[in-house]
């Protein structure tokens, strides 16, 4: 069983998702290459939501993998400890955004070490080392774009809101890596966490040259791209911005920015977006 979307499909492109008895906490649109396999997968909550234990322990899964620490506690899917006792392994991600506020590591390397070892846990290691070569090719794809960057480009990387209030990518995760490798410099790369709580105060003082931004389709208010720009320009405030005046948006979907097999993506649609917007 996998406990969300992005681990659901790390699993598939690793040749296993038919062992897959259910998974949750949907948030983006499923790729149209694995789509077929990941409609078979029963779906054990809404849109958004995450697993309840009730639902986890209906399925009888002989493992599970989440991508989030916050759903393996007792009010969620079950805490490890008793998930372990009742024979159910469980595997968290190193990337985990609840318990690590930044992950010192945080890099394609890692990742790739996570694919190595569910392809271990599922005895397909081929299927690990293919998957890591071809992921490799995308990033050095987008490598090779980057090339083209002129200068040091300042973006931020705009996930969701809550309340009115945004949360951007800070130091310690993936988005943090790919503006590292693209030559570019995260306006929130001092932040105290990987995925701070900000102010439109704080980013209009740091008046980022261009906005990465999460188009999401889980139904939260703001969480789509179109969202997100007509919030940016309708505002007084952040309408002066220069990437919101220049309309300088980079629209990635929402699992770019998170630990899962779309995230190596995020380096050439950066390294894309940077090129054509300059």
């Amino acid at each position: 069983m996998t406990l969300n979307q992005a681990a659901a499909e790390i699993l598939i492109h690793l040749g296993v998702g038919e062992q897959i008895v259910g998974t949750g906490y949907q948030i983006d649109v499923v790729p149209e290459e694995i789509a077929d396999t990941y409609a078979k997968i029963p779906l054990l909550a809404e849109n958004g939501a995450t697993i309840s234990h009730e639902s986890l322990l209906s399925a009888e899964p002989d493992f599970v993998y989440s991508q989030f620490a916050g759903f393996l506690t007792a009010d969620e899917a079950g805490e490890r400890g008793e998930l372990h006792e009742l024979g159910v392994p469980t595997y968290l991600t190193e990337f985990d955004c609840v318990f690590h506020e930044s992950v010192d590591n945080a890099s394609f390397d890692l990742l790739f070490g996570e694919y190595e070892d569910l392809a271990a846990i599922f005895d397909v290691p081929a299927a690990g080392e293919e998957l890591i070569a071809e992921q490799q090719a995308v990033i050095d794809d987008g490598l090779t774009t980057a090339e083209g960057i002129e200068g040091t480009p300042t973006v931020m990387w705009f996930y969701s809101t809550f309340e009115g209030t945004p949360y951007a990518a800070g130091p310690g995760g993936l988005p943090q890596h790919v503006t590292d490798l693209v030559g570019a410099k995260n306006v929130f790369d001092d932040a105290s966490t990987k995925w701070p709580e900000t102010s439109w105060d704080e980013v209009a003082a740091r008046n980022p040259d261009y906005i990465i931004l999460a188009d999401l389709t889980r139904g939260e208010p703001g969480d789509t791209a179109a969202e997100k720009i007509e919030m940016l320009t309708s505002d007084p405030l952040t309408a002066q911005l220069d990437a919101v005046k220049n309309e300088r948006f980079i629209i990635v979907p929402g699992r770019y920015m998170d630990p899962s097999y779309g995230s190596v993506y995020a380096v050439p649609a950066v390294a894309e977006g940077l090129v054509d917007l300059q």
